[in-house]
């Protein structure tokens, strides 16, 4: 019996590297029957059976997992958005932060397309991501010419996802970064004003400092598991000043003497708390799931 790390799943094997070599491997029936689904990033046992194959017999404990992208044991989820085409989105990046958040996943915000922006929309767009470093994330405005360097400093040892939209570079960085990965690039759609997906399956590629994760891009986002509790403690500058707030299971929508609400255009950009009462009432007004 040996362990190792899923690396890649397609067609239903599962790729494995341990001590230097790869296997690639089926799943037991028995995880079938427990509802359990081997994921990238996963540590396993497996059993070998020749040279090149075997079957996985155990998971080992997860810290974390991801549904969209299917990752697991992640570290940090690289949150890439483009300053233009597709056009750069304040709520998309929120709408992000959160799922990443939701997860208790350290997030790191990057825009891409730097050099596509004039004077006042690279001054407009720094401005708004000097905020979000000043509630805790690492944020980058990048250029193509920038890809490689930035993209080796912005990397945690562990494993590193990328997510986003389609379209706004993920694979580039990759590219830049690893160029032996040689992942294809598509071409923006500008009727849909998206990206191409590009990226048909999940996969670990190494570098130094541990693993990137390149995704299948996707533009619809699910936070169908964060209930309006869980919610308002995925915006870090809220909980910052909730203990202020007058009721202490104060939601910050209609509640007097609320913290939150009157630092909102001060401390807090308003657009944040704009895109939270539109979380908010999607979650309140949501049909239940059966």
């Amino acid at each position: 019996m040996r362990e190792g790390l899923i690396y890649k799943a397609l067609s239903g094997f599962y790729y494995v590297e341990s001590e230097g070599e790869s296997f690639q491997c089926r799943a037991r029936g028995v995880f079938r029957k427990r509802g359990l689904s081997p994921l990238v990033g996963d540590r396993v046992k497996f059993q070998i059976e020749n040279t090149t194959d075997g079957y996985i017999t155990e998971l080992l404990p997860r810290k974390n997992e991801l549904v969209r992208p299917p990752v697991a044991n992640i570290d940090q989820v690289l949150v890439v958005m483009s300053a233009k085409e597709p056009e750069f989105s304040l709520n998309l990046i929120d709408k992000f932060l959160v799922i990443v958040e939701s997860y208790d996943i350290t997030p790191c915000l990057i825009v891409t397309k730097k050099d596509l922006l004039n004077a006042d929309e690279e001054s407009f767009i720094q401005s708004k991501l000097d905020y979000y470093q000043s509630i805790g994330y690492n944020t980058y405005l990048i250029s193509n010419l920038e890809d490689q360097r930035v993209m080796l400093d912005m990397l945690v040892p562990g494993i590193n996802v990328l997510s986003g939209q389609s379209g706004v570079g993920k694979s580039s960085l990759i590219n830049a970064a690893r160029p032996q990965s040689n992942l294809e690039t598509g071409i923006i759609s500008n009727a849909l004003n998206r990206g191409k997906h590009t990226t048909r399956h999940v996969e670990l590629i190494k570098n130094k400092q541990g693993y990137i994760a390149d995704t299948p891009g996707f533009s619809s986002l699910d936070y169908a598991h964060i209930d309006k509790y869980m919610l308002k403690n995925c915006f870090p500058e809220f909980v910052e000043v909730e203990q202020e707030c007058k009721y202490r299971e104060c939601l910050h929508v209609n509640e007097p003497k609320c913290a939150v609400k009157m630092a909102v255009g001060d401390t807090i950009l308003a657009s944040r708390y704009d895109h939270y009462l539109q979380m908010m009432n999607e979650i309140e007004t949501r049909k239940v799931r059966y």
